[in-house]
Formats: structure tokens, sequence, C-alpha cells
């Protein structure tokens, strides 16, 4: 007999039960889904983290102050290494692997306007932070460079902060509210920019460094330059502002770096890896079910093989070779699992589309986990029906003739 012929009879021994075979195949379904559908949210979750991350700038580096040579630890950010002409600087040595930088502060502080009040994050920066950040106007202006150089009291609106105190849909633009007391006038409204993973980014209001630098923290200096490296070159850029810093700083090559470089690609390497362990342990959980099924699978094979005894015993009497048995009850418990592999899959897929569409959950049917769910199947369909297939083959003609 060849192999379509093993099908056929393998439908047929399933469908004279169909209800034992459908609880048979539940547990495979049960698992093949729930593996396709655990992957599909682990995968989802992870692309909508790097999404965010992404969104957060265009290829961005974070420089930070730290401890100095001889100047013992201190707190990351703390030390004061950078000065505020670094960014053009870099900007210049590095124009090759960087498009723009900026000076870098950010503090939290009330804001009120009229009798509306909320407590924001204040960004100090240069008139590339929209660059850098790849945040773009929505209404207004962006403050200058002259604002800059004078320490202007003017400032750019994020959504969030528009909607919290403009609540009856007043025009901000020229408005002035007051930022720890301090009166600014607004210039701009910055488009919605949406969640990070460090929380609301519209939640924040972006002034002159020099002016949050002086008049809102009372400080002189920068602990933090961003900077955006062109496409493709965050390494290289790292490595020429790394060799640019220490030179300016006059490092000798025995000591380490008096600041420290975060790239934004390590953040979403950081991102997959932890999401990568939690899909995999989604999956291994969800895989218990397939192991479960598979013992159904062989429970039911054992009792089919008890139950047709005397089938057996014709099919050898008639010239069935023992491989011939081993192979048809076999491929019975194939077919068994993998058709609960399909109908798995169906499940998988129409969670994973209720999920993307209806729900907030990030969900994605991914083609490779669909591959391993029904891989997976067929092996669980082999390794359950072996022992039943041997257990057939091996029965004594004689005996199984004279089996009632």
């Amino acid at each position: 007999m060849n192999l379509i012929e093993f099908i056929k009879l393998a439908f047929f021994a399933i469908t004279r039960n169909k209800m034992r075979a459908f609880l048979t195949m539940l547990g495979i379904i049960i698992g093949v889904g729930s593996v396709i559908a655990m992957i599909g949210i682990g995968e989802g979750s992870k692309r909508a983290s790097i999404a965010i991350v992404q969104n957060m700038g265009s290829n961005m580096l974070t420089i930070f102050a730290s401890g100095g040579p001889g100047r013992g630890p201190q707190e990351l950010g703390s030390a004061e290494t950078l000065r505020e002409e670094d960014a053009a600087m870099i900007v210049a040595e590095c124009h090759n692997t960087v498009i723009a930088a900026s000076p870098y502060t950010q503090t939290r502080r009330p804001v009120v306007w009229q009798n509306n009040n909320t407590s924001t994050t204040i960004f100090g920066a240069n008139v590339d932070f929209e660059q850098i950040r790849g945040w773009r106007l929505e209404d207004g202006r962006f403050f200058n460079e002259n604002e800059i150089r004078g320490q202007a009291k003017v400032c750019v609106l994020g959504k969030t902060v528009v909607e919290t105190l403009f609540v009856g849909n007043e025009d901000p633009i020229g408005q002035t509210i007051r930022i720890n007391k301090l009166p600014f006038e607004v210039v701009g409204v910055m488009e919605r920019k949406g969640a990070s993973p460090w929380g609301d980014q519209d939640d924040a209001i972006i002034a002159p460094f020099t002016t949050v630098l002086r008049k809102l923290q009372g400080r002189n200096r920068i602990s933090q330059i961003i900077v955006s490296a062109r496409e493709g070159r965050a390494d290289i850029a790292e490595a020429e502002v790394t060799a640019y810093l220490r030179q300016r700083m006059r490092v000798s090559p025995r000591d380490e770096n008096p600041f420290m470089i975060r790239k934004q690609d390590d953040i979403i390497k950081m991102q997959e890896e932890q999401a990568g362990v939690i899909t995999l342990f989604l999956a291994l959980g969800a895989s218990i079910s397939l192991v479960v099924g598979g013992i159904g699978i062989s429970n039911i094979m054992l009792v089919s093989v008890t139950e047709r005894t005397r089938e057996i015993g014709i099919r050898r009497a008639l010239g069935a070779t023992q491989k011939s048995i081993l192979a048809q009850f076999l491929t019975e418990a194939v077919v068994l699992s993998c058709v609960g592999g399909l109908v798995g899959v169906l499940l998988a897929l129409g969670t994973v589309t209720v999920l993307s569409n209806f729900t907030a959950l990030p969900a994605t049917a991914e083609s490779w986990a669909v591959a391993l769910g029904l891989g997976f199947s067929a092996i669980v369909g082999i390794v359950a029906g072996f022992l039943p297939a041997i257990k057939a083959a091996r029965l004594n003609v004689i005996d199984a003739l004279r089996y009632e």
C-alpha cells in the first residue's frame, strides 16, 4: 500500500467515531492554538515596544556626564564634565556620522494657567530638538537661536499639557503660562507623540536649555547632550564622539571615560531580549497542552488497537506485513494530530485577529509560528502513535483471529 491509501484508511478510521476523534484532538487543538497565539502576542508586544522606543528619536545617542578621573564615583548625569559648546563641536567634528546635537536638561515643575494647573516635565534643548527627537510642530513656531542666547522665557507645549491646561479649547499660542511661578509665553504646540516606556511623551514642555538650566534649575553646567546619528552609523558615531570628548577633556589613555554614551539601539536590543524571554516562557507554557494532547492520542490509539485486534488479524492473514500494519496505525496517529494542528492554527488566527482588532493587546500571526505549531503536531503524532503501532504490528495472527 502507498501513502495515499494509508491516509484514506486513517480518515476512514477517524470518521467512524467522530466524537471520540474530536475529543482526542482537543489537546492538540488547544496546544497548537495556544502556542501560535502566545508567540503572536509576544512578537506583537515586542514590535510595539520597539516602535515606541524608535518613536522617541531618530538614531539617538544620549551622552551623560559622569565621574571623571580622580573625582571618585558619582551619580550618573551629575558630574559637570560636558560643556554647552560640545554639542556644536560634535556636529562639526563628526559631521560624517552625526546630523544634529543639542545640550539637554530636564526637570519637573508645576505649571499654571488661569485656574488650571498641572505638574509636568520641562525639557531644555536647542533648535535641533525637533530633528533629534523626530517630534514636529503642529501649530505655532519653535524657539530660535536668539531666544536661546537671551534665555528667553518662551516654550512649546505637548498635547497632553494643552488638553490639561486649556480645557475650554482656547488657543494656547500667545498665552502666558507660569512655570514654577515664572511667566513663559507659549509660542508653539507639538504634534501628538504618544506613549514611551517611561510615560506619556506629550506630557511635556520644551523651552530653551539656557532658560531651563539657569532660571528653573539654578545651574550653569549641562549634564547631558542628545545626538542624532546618520542612518545605520550609530556605532561609528559613538566611537567618533567618544574620541572627540576624550581628546577635548584630555583624558589619559589609561583612564576611563568621564562620560557615558547610551545608544537608542542598545535600548531596542534590551527590549528585544526581554520580549524574547517572555515569548519563550509563554510558548513553553502553552506547549504543555501539546504534551497532554500527545498522551491523549497515544491512549486512544492503544484502545483502538485493542478494539481492532480481529481486523488486524484478518489483514495479516490476507498478506499484510508487520511494516504495513505499523505504517497504517502510525499514519492514523499522525493524521489525527495534524488535523488537530490545522484546527488549532485556525483557532489561533481567529484569536490573533480578534485581539489585534478589538483590544489594546498587540498581536500578530507569525508564519514561522504557524509552521512550528504544525511541525510539533506532526512530531507529537509520530511519537504518540509509535507505541500503539508497534503493538499492532507485533500481534500474533492466530491470537488476533481468535480475539472476541
